[in-house]
């Protein structure tokens, strides 16, 4: 349409080989429910047999993921399984608490807003012969000095700190709730009801699928060094054509790329253990059609054509703020996250975190960021109006001044893309 011209200009123009331009980048813009404008430009995959990015290729879609992990919590929740408040050593099968707090419960909801004590550390995802007890313990493998465990003066359900590690073990709830392995219940509850094409094991996609799962790009030298003379180089899902195996996984920590070579086998799994290694933090591998259904779900407050996805009262309590910034609080990340609900968070357009350099408005989504991927996805809440965009790589580290936002705490990719989808969906 002639009215987005400007918006497909500047979308067109982010793809690219130099400084900040990308390998590949799709959006769409919706509003009242329904697509106005989409654009796919660039590549999926780069190589001898190069793939166009299109609306249904599949990529690894990073935190936007988290929204998927709360999606199953709530699920059970609703079934009177699981509740917000719960312990969640309840269901872990060990007793864990945060050394310096011992008599302070960690429960599902501080897992799900990030107030639970819990830290990455270098390494949150660990091969499935290991228990998530592995993290906690002294004489645990992946213990890494207490490093999984916030400092005395960041306390317990009151202080907030964005860690992945809290959705592995949510995922990990999820199995010892619902008896099944977390992929498997995302795709048979979450999945399916939203008719969302995708997967977490890249070996279990089907065929045509499989034929349709993109790349993501750095541009890295093989010392992990950023240099902005060489060629796009593959992080994530380059499989040249050859499907993995079936009931494989690799691990996803993006701090220890090494990790990713070892493939593991499932046969010996028991679910309920640990579900790291499905990565239910970022892990999901969907389209931008697939993230479309997820968004009208929530902008139609748990109805998906028609039938209940989820009760509105769980999607308010997704949408709600559960935790804010008081200035001494949380760790806010470059000051883009300044409150947090389940798997999303808020944007005030007079924040740090806004999507625009002049326009205030108020926004509820999640982007997503890992492996050279940048994702978004985003509403106005009282509407049915907002957008998506996926970037399937990075030539820029996130310390090179290049990167940073020039209006707001966001990467200079961010706000480009989300600048000008808000410009489109404000055109009257």
């Amino acid at each position: 349409m002639a009215e987005f011209d400007i918006l497909e200009n500047e979308l067109r123009g982010m793809v690219g080989n130099h400084y900040t331009q990308v390998p590949g980048v799709g959006a769409v813009l919706i509003k009242d429910g329904k697509p106005v404008f989409s654009f796919c430009g660039g590549y999926a995959v780069l190589g001898a047999e190069p793939r166009h990015f299109k609306m249904d290729s599949l990529f690894r879609i990073a935190s936007i993921s988290k929204q998927f992990t709360i999606y199953a919590v709530l699920q059970l929740i609703e079934e009177g399984k699981l509740s917000l408040d719960a312990d969640i050593s309840d269901f872990l099968g060990f007793k864990l608490r945060h050394p310096e707090f011992p008599d302070t419960v960690i429960s599902v909801k501080m897992l799900a807003n990030h107030t639970s004590g819990l830290r990455d550390g270098m390494v949150y995802c660990i091969p499935p012969e290991y228990s998530v007890r592995a993290f906690f313990v002294p004489e645990g493998k992946f213990y890494e000095d207490g490093a999984h465990f916030s400092p005395v003066n960041e306390p317990v359900g009151e202080f907030f700190s964005y860690c992945n590690l809290n959705y592995g073990l949510l995922g990990t709830i999820v199995e010892a709730v619902s008896k099944e392995r977390f992929d498997h219940y995302v795709q048979n509850h979450v999945l399916k009801a939203l008719d969302i094409t995708g997967g977490y094991l890249p070996g279990n996609l089907s065929l045509n699928e499989f034929a349709s799962l993109g790349t993501l790009y750095q541009k890295k030298d093989i010392a992990g060094n950023w240099r902005d003379d060489m060629p796009w180089r593959p992080v994530m899902d380059n499989f040249r054509g050859i499907k993995p195996a079936w009931d494989t996984v690799t691990m996803q920590n993006p701090y220890v790329l090494h990790d990713d070579l070892r493939v593991y086998s499932l046969d010996n799994y028991t679910p309920g253990t640990n579900a790291t290694f499905f990565a239910p933090q970022g892990g999901l591998r969907i389209s931008l059609e697939g993230m479309y259904n997820a968004l009208l779900m929530l902008m139609n407050r748990g109805s998906f054509r028609g039938k209940e996805f989820l009760k509105e009262a769980s999607i308010n309590e997704m949408l709600r703020i559960q935790w804010s910034y008081d200035g001494h609080n949380g760790d806010t990340g470059d000051d883009t996250l300044l409150s947090y609900g389940l798997g999303l968070y808020q944007i005030r357009g007079d924040t740090s975190s806004r999507v625009h350099p002049q326009q205030d408005i108020f926004l509820i989504g999640h982007t997503g960021q890992a492996f050279g991927l940048y994702s978004g996805m985003f509403f106005a809440p009282g509407s049915r109006d907002g957008f998506l965009y996926i970037i399937n790589g990075v030539g820029l580290s996130e310390d090179d001044v290049r990167s940073k936002g020039k209006f707001s705490g966001n990467f200079i990719w961010e706000e480009t893309i989300m600048s000008a989808l808000y410009e489109g969906l404000n055109k009257k």
